[in-house]
C-alpha cells in the first residue's frame, strides 16, 4: 500500500479532499484532517481514531500499527503501509472519515445505496 492507495480508498467517500499538514500530504473532509502521510524519515500515515481503538490496534501485535510517544494520549494510530491489509486500510480510512465528517455528510454517506 501507498499514499495513492490512500487517496483512491478515501476518495469514494463524500467531500474528502487532498490537501496537506505539517508540510506533508493530507487528506481532508469539509476542513478537518483525518489522514496524513508523515515524512519520509518519520514514516508511516496518521490515521485519527477513538483512544480505546488505537489502544485494541497496538495490543493485537500487529506490526503494521504503531505509535510514537509523541501520539501518546491521542486518537491517531500510526499505520505502516507497507505491512498493512488493504481491507484493514480501508476499514480504518473510513473509521477516520467518520470521527471527522459532519453528521450530515455521514447520515446522507450510510442512506446512500451500494453497488
Amino acid at each position: 500500500m501507498d499514499w495513492q492507495d490512500v487517496v483512491a480508498i478515501a476518495r469514494r467517500l463524500p467531500e474528502v479532499e487532498e490537501s496537506t499538514s505539517y508540510g506533508t500530504p493530507a487528506l481532508k473532509v469539509r476542513g478537518k484532517g483525518f489522514a496524513r502521510l508523515r515524512s519520509e524519515a518519520e514514516g508511516g500515515l496518521v490515521l485519527m481514531c477513538r483512544l480505546d481503538e488505537k489502544e485494541a490496534l497496538l495490543a493485537s501485535g500487529d506490526p503494521a500499527f504503531y505509535t510514537t510517544p509523541h501520539y501518546d494520549g491521542y486518537g491517531a494510530i500510526l499505520v505502516d503501509l507497507r505491512a498493512v491489509a488493504r481491507d484493514q486500510l480501508e476499514e480504518l480510512i473510513e473509521e477516520a472519515w467518520r470521527a471527522k465528517a459532519p453528521v450530515r455528510v455521514r447520515k446522507a454517506f450510510d442512506a446512500a445505496p451500494r453497488g
